[in-house]
C-alpha cells in the first residue's frame, strides 16, 4: 500500500550533508528521510535522475518506514573500505577510517587523472589491505579497460572490476579480452529497464545491487534469487546513503540466504557528518540495526527553503508514478 502523499511528508526532513572529498563527481549529498510507522526511510535519487528512474527509491523509502525490515539470518555485514580517487599520499588517512577492513573497493577512471594515477592509489591501498576491487563506473572503452586492468593486476589480483565499461556489450567483450578479471555490473543493473539483461548476455561475474534503486529491500532479495539461479553472486552497495539508507542496505544483505563477499556498505566515511552515528565496527564488519536519527543532526543539516521545496516537488511527482 502506498500511503497518502501527506503522511509522507509529515515530518520529512530534507538534509544537504557535506562530504570529506570529491566522490561521484559531488561534494554534498542532499537527501530526503521519511518517517513511518515501521521506522525511517530514505529517498535520494541524485538530481539527474528523471522521475521514473527516481520513483523505485521513493518505493523504497516507504517499505522501510511503513514495512521495516525482512527477516535476517546473520547478525554482521562484512564491509569494504571504499577509497574515492584521491592521491595515493592520502590513502592511509582514508582507510583509516575503516577500522578492520579487508576489502577496498577503489574509484578509479575519474575525469581529469590518468591510469598513473590509478595504479598508484591501487598500489597504496594493497599495501594496507589484503583485497581490493576497483570501481570505475563505466570509465572506460573496452580497448582502456583491458589496457588498464593489465597495469591494475601487474602488482597482483583483483578481486573483480565493478562496471569497468558502459555498456553490455562492452561487458561481454572485456569478459572475453580479459578473463583473468571478473567482471561486476552495477549501473549496467540498477539503471537498466531490465537489470537480469546483462547476466542474461553474459556481461557479468557478479552483480552489484543497491536497495533504493532496484525498489526495496524485498525486491533486492527478489532479484538475487534470480540471479542465483545463473550462478551470479552478489555484492550488496550504497548508494550513496546516510545512515538510515545504509540500514536498508545492511537490513538487506542480513537476510540473504548466501553472502560470498564485502559489501559496499561502509560510506558512511565519506561525509563530515551523518544523520546518526556509525555503527559499532567490529573486525571490518557491520551490525545490521535500526537507525535513529540524531535530532540535533536533523536541524543542523537541514536543507535551505529553495533546495526543500525542490526535493517537495520532486516526491510528489515520484508518488503520483507510484499510484
Amino acid at each position: 500500500m502506498i500511503p497518502p502523499i501527506d503522511d509522507l511528508l509529515d515530518g520529512a526532513h530534507v538534509l544537504s550533508m557535506p562530504m570529506r572529498t570529491k566522490f561521484r563527481g559531488i561534494t554534498t549529498r542532499e537527501v530526503m528521510l521519511i518517517r513511518g510507522p515501521g521506522g525511517w526511510g530514505e529517498f535520494s535519487p541524485f538530481p539527474e535522475y528523471d522521475d521514473v528512474e527516481s520513483a523505485p527509491w521513493l518505493a523504497s523509502a516507504i517499505e522501510a518506514a511503513w514495512e521495516g525490515p525482512p527477516n535476517a539470518v546473520r547478525r554482521r555485514i562484512s564491509v569494504n573500505a571504499t577509497v574515492p580517487a584521491v592521491d595515493a599520499s592520502d590513502v592511509a588517512a582514508v582507510l583509516s577510517r575503516s577500522p578492520g577492513a579487508e576489502t577496498a573497493k577503489v574509484k578509479v577512471a575519474e575525469k581529469g587523472q590518468n591510469l598513473a594515477d590509478d595504479v598508484a592509489r591501487v598500489r597504496a591501498v594493497r599495501e594496507l589491505v589484503p583485497r581490493v576491487r576497483i570501481d570505475a563506473n563505466g570509465g572506460w572503452t573496452v580497448d582502456e579497460a583491458v589496457a588498464a586492468l593489465a597495469a591494475l593486476t601487474a602488482d597482483g589480483p583483483l578481486e573483480y572490476a565493478e562496471q569497468p565499461c558502459a555498456t553490455v556489450a562492452e561487458l561481454v567483450e572485456l569478459r572475453r579480452r580479459a578473463p583473468g578479471v571478473r567482471v561486476a555490473a552495477d549501473e549496467s543493473i540498477r539503471r537498466a529497464e531490465d537489470p537480469m539483461k546483462v547476466v542474461r548476455a553474459g556481461g557479468a561475474d557478479i552483480a552489484v545491487l543497491k536497495v533504493a534503486p532496484l525498489g526495496g529491500m524485498r525486491a533486492l532479495l527478489e532479484l538475487a534469487g534470480e540471479l542465483g539461479e545463473y550462478g551470479v553472486p552478489v555484492v550488496v552497495s550504497s548508494a550513496l546513503d546516510s545512515a538510515v539508507g545504509i540500514a536498508s542496505g545492511l537490513a538487506a544483505a542480513a537476510a540473504l540466504p548466501h553472502l560470498e563477499f564485502a559489501c559496499g556498505l561502509g560510506t558512511g566515511s565519506l561525509f563530515v557528518r551523518d544523520v546518526a552515528p556509525a555503527p559499532e565496527v567490529v573486525d571490518g564488519t557491520y551490525p545490521a540495526r535500526s537507525v535513529e536519527p540524531d535530532p540535533q543532526a536533523l536541524i543542523e543539516l537541514g536543507a535551505d527553503a529553495e533546495r526543500t521545496q525542490w526535493w517537495i516537488e520532486r516526491v510528489r511527482r515520484c508518488h503520483a508514478l507510484l499510484r
